[in-house]
């Protein structure tokens, strides 16, 4: 080969190198007006995404009549065991066995008796209480016990009040899940002004607790002279019982909570409204509202003013606190590293629970459901550690109580938001008349904290105590809201609280706002860099090898 096919080789080789230069892949590239398509790795887990609503129970929604007791109907997705409710009113020792065996409620839970006024109800009343773990680590395994979601995957570990139940703690033998009676948050608790009230602790728990009656008028002593304040003075240690004796002159909307290292055991669940009903005749209140926050079987005094009832509780959690139980099984581990280790003045709120769930397992049994032209008691109670700024959209209510004290009419504040500090309660009347101060018109409004931690699981929103003011129009058959397909498949997944997927990872816009993930490479590119690089190294290779044979020549 001459030295001219040398030069010719070498200078086509270097046009080659060059060649491949231009193409090397890139880790990032242009892509061009839109952004390429995002790829998502969605979880190999089928259950990831829930169904919004299970439909379990569609027989619950409807108005009916149990054992002469009148239960009103409930659009919701998950309302409350219409046989609990008759239960509660009537007492357990006062309703049919068929409908008590309905229930998991023990024969004693509730019992009414005696009409001392002689007014057509009952007016001796005794209240079986226990202590509940749910979330709990378990001592057969790595698994946690009377598990109990506040929202897609999320289970954090929370102790209640709960009235005492017979049979298991789970759903069935072969699940983990708590029975529908425990649950969060610590029902709500009625009874009627003047009543004769005994309340008892049975501690079925590892820790030692009391029950404070926060707000309700009560003597400080029992008959006896024993512990009625139900302070950490006086711990109601495991396996003891302990009797609180009440007979409460002023109505209105209060509070009960253990008073045994408030700050935790507050924190962990075991707080509820407490309510005293004004005494009225003919007057079988609900004394159990189990955790939907609709009354069903309203008061009488109640009845002759409003159309609806609800009770709304707003708790929060620390999951570092919440997850003590969840790593120990020894009560000496578990009373260490929350009274000792644990610091609660360097504690965060991360969930936000109203009625003991999150958003979206809020719009399953928190909303409320309304029609035009009503006028609606919320009775709100506010346990968790910091305030909050209740916002209703397209509505404004009225305060008519603090703390279970009546305004005077010249006092009573009409507003949208309501400014509600820790341990405080809120009676509010709520009107739908459509006059564009009372309400805007029909709509599926939101209603939350305006604080903006409120609305967050965990960081993560939407979520915490997001909930619906729902007319019941743009309800679908199964309660749940219309024109929210879109959202509600997204945050019914436990990878959306986990932070596994993009906030708009759906839907036509996917491709903007999902994932930016790896994009799908450039062949072109790739092939002829390939047939460049190689043809210029082959090249280069040949002329490596004419060189050297001509030199040893």
């Amino acid at each position: 080969m001459t030295k001219r096919h040398l030069i010719l080789l070498a200078l086509l080789s270097a046009v080659l190198a060059a060649i491949a230069m231009l193409f090397i892949p890139k880790p990032i590239q242009h892509s061009g007006i839109m952004p390429p398509t995002t790829v998502y790795p969605h979880s190999d887990e089928t259950s990831s995404v829930e169904k919004p609503c299970s439909n379990e129970h569609p027989d619950w929604r409807q108005a009916q009549v149990i054992d002469g007791v009148t239960i009103a109907a409930a659009p919701t997705c998950e309302p409350d065991n219409p046989y609990d409710i008759a239960a509660a009113v009537k007492g357990t020792n006062n309703v049919s066995m068929a409908t008590l065996m309905q229930t998991d409620l023990a024969q004693d839970a509730l019992t009414l008796s005696d009409d001392i006024d002689h007014d057509g109800d009952p007016d001796v009343i005794r209240i079986k209480l226990e202590v509940v773990e749910l979330n709990g680590s378990s001592p057969d395994g790595e698994f946690l016990m009377n598990t109990y979601a506040i929202a897609p995957g999320i289970q954090p570990g929370l102790w209640v009040y709960a009235p005492k139940t017979r049979g298991m703690a789970v759903k069935n033998f072969n699940s983990a899940v708590a029975a529908r009676l425990l649950r969060a948050p610590s029902p709500t608790i009625r009874v009627e002004q003047g009543d004769k009230v005994y309340i008892t602790l049975e501690n079925t728990h590892y820790l030692p607790h009391t029950i404070h009656l926060h707000g309700v008028d009560h003597a400080w002593m029992t008959a006896s002279g024993g512990d009625n304040d139900g302070v950490e003075e006086h711990p109601v240690f495991p396996g003891k019982t302990h009797i609180y004796e009440i007979q409460p002159r002023h109505a209105g909307t209060m509070l009960y909570h253990c008073h045994v290292q408030t700050a935790q055991h507050f924190m962990m669940g075991l707080s509820g409204l407490f309510i005293v009903e004004e005494n009225q005749p003919d007057n079988w209140v609900q004394t159990f509202n189990i955790g939907a926050g609709q009354v069903r079987h309203p008061s009488v005094a109640v009845s002759k003013t409003y159309t609806q009832e609800y009770d709304l509780l707003y708790q929060s959690i620390d999951k570092k606190l919440a997850h003590i139980i969840q790593d120990a099984i020894d009560p000496r581990l578990i009373a260490q590293r929350m009274s000792r280790d644990y610091n609660m003045t360097e504690s965060f709120e991360n969930y936000f629970l109203l009625n003991g769930h999150s958003f979206p397992y809020t719009l399953r049994d928190g909303m409320l459901v309304v029609t035009d032209n009503e006028n609606i008691k919320l009775r709100i109670g506010n346990v968790q550690r910091s305030a909050v700024a209740l916002h209703f959209h397209g509505h404004k209510a009225t305060i008519t109580a603090y703390d279970g004290v009546d305004q005077p009419e010249g006092l009573q504040i009409t507003r949208d938001v309501f400014d509600i500090a820790p341990a405080q309660r809120l009676d509010l009347s709520l009107k739908t008349q459509n006059n564009g101060l009372n309400s805007y018109g029909p709509g599926l409004w939101m209603f939350h904290d305006h604080v903006a931690t409120g609305t967050t699981t965990d960081g993560m929103e939407p979520g915490g105590n997001m909930a619906i003011l729902a007319y019941k129009d743009l309800l679908d058959e199964q309660g749940m809201p219309k024109m929210h397909d879109e959202l509600l498949n997204e945050v019914f997944s436990k990878d959306y609280y986990a932070k596994k997927q993009a906030l708009w990872g759906q839907g036509d816009f996917a491709h903007l706002l999902g994932e930016a993930g790896w994009i799908a490479p450039d062949y072109l590119h790739i092939i002829v860099f390939g047939l460049a690089s190689g043809l210029a190294i082959g090249l280069f290779a040949c002329i490596a090898i004419i060189y050297n044979k001509k030199k040893a020549q």
